[in-house]
């Protein structure tokens, strides 16, 4: 899914010269046939797997290149950054349990200057421009490249009996009761230490099949197929499928039990089962690899059962694809995730593709609308983060002049809260400023306590209505706005309502309304 890094350098002066008026597709004028919605799931990946650029640059480099990803990233109109800060059985941030990156310092190991954090700056970096922080982490994977070496601290030399090696690289056996063991600490011991918003898997659980070599669990079939009901050969897939579903259930609990509002998020290869190889026909028109039958993932179980708050399958291929339509494929997931929330993964190489309808224009539309009015799709995540700041196939430009125009929340986790903060009544002008308060009691209860303040204007004559994404100046993690400094267009006579959301985005009604 996830292998190529190229460098990036890409100055927020750059984008903002590339972003004009006018846009290059054409299609995009009929996007504005329908209102943009208030709530919408608006993620970007920031990958570091394969990065080898970071090893060059010196940690106020790296802060710069992180400062100017989320400031354009923001620019763009996106409000979660799903940051991979454990590629390999490594670590984007301080850790007793795992060794720092290769992808970071260009050694597996070694720490930056000063033990610098990147996934502690990157919360607060993110929490500042109103957007969430999902930490993203690979569960199985040890090594990437067959050349990749492990320092003598990697836990590879403590138990390599739970380490199995599938063509040229490494990963943890996921039949090992030590290797959901470790895996679950790891990630326990981020939700306790950081204030990430979600942890985030991708698509990487049993390996992706290598033609003529059977992943080597023999001996751990016949070891701890027994004891779960696992006995004949037949029913090894079963088998593997049980063991990762048994880990997603341990981590969500680890993870609900530490920090009930952070959420757990799933991004799966796009095909469930294709149609074919169900014998109810319950599978989708697709002919291709299947999360169920390869990768031995069954994730619409995890979505029913609740062992999952997201599900971002990863759609990546063009409306009209011979094996694996776009637009069967989001029929399909949208049919079969009646529960939690399902956001599209996005390749924005596919943006690039002609319409079928009308070739002069890209497929972008078609997709944007589809999720737009499909029932149980809450919004997109784009892949690769980093060509929205590259501008790749006109992607920033969409976004910023029409598709994410104006700011979104995140749709509500009602499964984990319903309950939101009262309203803001401690709110004033001062001076240049509005500063405001949150309820005391709110403040203290964890569940209820503001993530981010959302920050209303609305003109002389217009209704205050906020459920008008239009209106929306700003999501923030501060306790003021600036209306002289952030808002120099207001014009005379313009009122300002603040509301605010809670860790599962339940937003309180408005504030009392300020007028300047």
């Amino acid at each position: 899914m996830r292998r190529v890094f190229k460098p990036l350098f890409f100055a927020l002066s750059a984008l903002l010269f590339v972003m004009q008026p006018t846009l290059s597709d054409a299609a995009n004028k009929g996007a504005k046939k329908y209102e943009l919605p208030k709530r919408e799931f608006r993620g970007a990946w920031i990958h570091t797997v394969g990065n080898r650029q970071m090893r060059t640059m010196n940690v106020e480099q790296i802060k710069a290149l992180f400062i100017n990803t989320l400031d354009s990233l923001a620019l763009a109109g996106c409000n979660a950054v799903v940051f991979q800060v454990r590629p390999t059985a490594d670590a984007f941030y301080v850790s007793d349990l795992e060794p720092w990156s290769r992808y970071l310092t260009g050694v597996q190991g070694k720490a930056p200057e000063g033990n610098w954090d990147p996934l502690a700056f990157m919360v607060e970096e993110s929490h500042k421009r109103g957007m969430e922080l999902h930490a993203w982490c690979n569960p199985y994977r040890v090594t990437s490249e067959a050349t990749d070496s492990l320092c003598a601290e990697h836990i590879f030399f403590k138990k390599p009996e739970i380490f199995v090696k599938h063509g040229k690289q490494w990963y943890f056996n996921p039949c090992e009761p030590a290797s959901r063991e470790h895996t679950v600490k790891v990630i326990s011991d981020i939700v306790t230490r950081y204030d990430v918003d979600a942890i985030h898997f991708d698509d990487y659980f049993y390996p992706y099949p290598i033609e003529g070599e059977e992943f080597d669990d023999q001996a751990a079939f016949e070891k701890y197929g027994p004891e779960h009901g696992y006995t004949q050969p037949e029913q090894k897939a079963d088998w593997r499928r049980y063991n990762v579903t048994l880990l997603i259930k341990e981590l969500n609990d680890a993870i609900k039990s530490i920090k009930p509002w952070v959420r757990f998020g799933i991004s799966p290869f796009g095909i469930h089962r294709n149609k074919k190889d169900t014998p109810d026909g319950s599978g989708s028109e697709t002919n291709g690899l299947s999360n169920y039958e390869q990768l031995y993932a069954d994730v619409p179980l995890w979505v029913e059962k609740g062992y999952i708050d997201y599900n971002v399958p990863q759609l990546y291929w063009e409306i009209g694809h011979a094996k694996a339509d776009y637009e069967v494929l989001i029929n399909w997931w949208n049919n079969n995730t009646p529960k939690g929330h399902f956001y599209v993964g996005q390749s924005i190489s596919t943006f690039g593709k002609a319409d079928l309808q009308n070739p002069n224009t890209t497929q972008m539309r078609r997709k944007m609308e589809l999720v737009r009015t499909l029932p149980n799709v809450h919004g997109n995540v784009w892949w690769p983060g980093w060509s929205i700041i590259r501008n790749s196939h006109n992607i920033a430009d969409s976004l910023v002049n029409v598709y994410q125009k104006y700011p979104a929340l995140v749709p509500v986790y009602s499964d984990l809260d319903k309950k939101a903060p009262k309203a803001l009544s401690n709110i004033a002008k001062d001076g240049h400023y509005i500063r405001w308060q949150q309820n005391e009691k709110d403040a203290a209860n964890p569940m209820q306590k503001a993530l981010f303040y959302i920050v209303y204007c609305f003109p002389d004559g217009v209704k205050a209505d906020i459920g008008n994404s239009k209106y929306i100046l700003k999501i923030t993690d501060e306790l003021q706005y600036n209306v002289v400094e952030e808002n120099r267009n207001h014009g005379a006579g313009c009122k300002y309502v603040v509301t605010a959301v809670d860790r599962c985005w339940n937003e309180s009604a408005p504030s009392k309304g300020l007028w300047y």
